[in-house]
């Protein structure tokens, strides 16, 4: 009966989290989705490439908050693999970033740095207001450790385009843009692959739980 009673209030305190959990990633995926609107006009009329591939990391990650919703409260194997396609796309994003880099530095293009350091300052606060949300999960299975990590790598990548603006500002050159679509290329690129290593792990355990025992 004991027993019982600890199964029920385990399996109650999983569907709070849930909800909780759920609640959370619509917030995200709302401010997400705004600021890829806001970086995405505002790297177009900056000429930035940081800017622009910031912008579409916020698409990314609104896409990869709507993966997670619906994997929310599946099996193991399901949320594995949804971690390993938002693993895969991370690492997508990191030679996009590359290639565009490339392509400003072939044509010499100079982005605006007033505009740079103000879009990447509001997108600062709005990824410091997921994380905050997303903290009690960092630690969680692969699929919300991968939201934790787009999270916490656009912070950082934030901090990145606004020291990039400085430099813009300050040496009159491009240069300093290139460097932080580098570093964000780099971070997009280790964290997918962690979260790759995580999912096939992962889904090795469920396969293995799902066998049938020999007699």
């Amino acid at each position: 009966m004991s027993h019982a009673c600890c199964s029920h209030d385990h399996a109650s305190a999983s569907r709070v989290a849930n909800a909780r959990y759920r609640r959370v990633l619509w917030l995200a995926l709302l401010i997400n989705a705004a600021m890829f609107a806001t970086e995405m006009i505002g790297g177009m009329r900056a000429g930035s490439v940081s800017l622009l591939a910031d912008a579409m990391d916020f698409f990314g990650d609104a896409a990869n908050y709507a993966i997670s919703l619906l994997v929310l409260g599946l099996a193991l194997s399901w949320r594995a693999r949804a971690a390993w396609l938002k693993g895969l796309s991370m690492g997508l994003f990191g030679l996009f970033v590359l290639g565009r880099a490339a392509w400003a530095a072939g044509t010499g293009q100079m982005p605006q740095p007033l505009t740079m350091g103000a879009i990447g300052a509001l997108a600062l606060l709005a990824n410091l207001a997921t994380a905050v949300l997303l903290y009690a999960w960092r630690d969680g299975d692969a699929n919300m450790r991968g939201v934790w990590l787009c999270t916490r790598n656009d912070a950082l990548s934030n901090v990145a385009v606004m020291l990039a603006a400085l430099g813009v500002f300050g040496t009159g050159r491009n240069w300093p843009d290139l460097v932080v679509a580098g570093v964000m290329a780099a971070l997009a690129i280790s964290g997918g692959w962690s979260v790759v290593r995580q999912a096939r792990q992962e889904l090795a355990h469920a396969s293995k739980e799902n066998q049938p025992q020999a007699l």
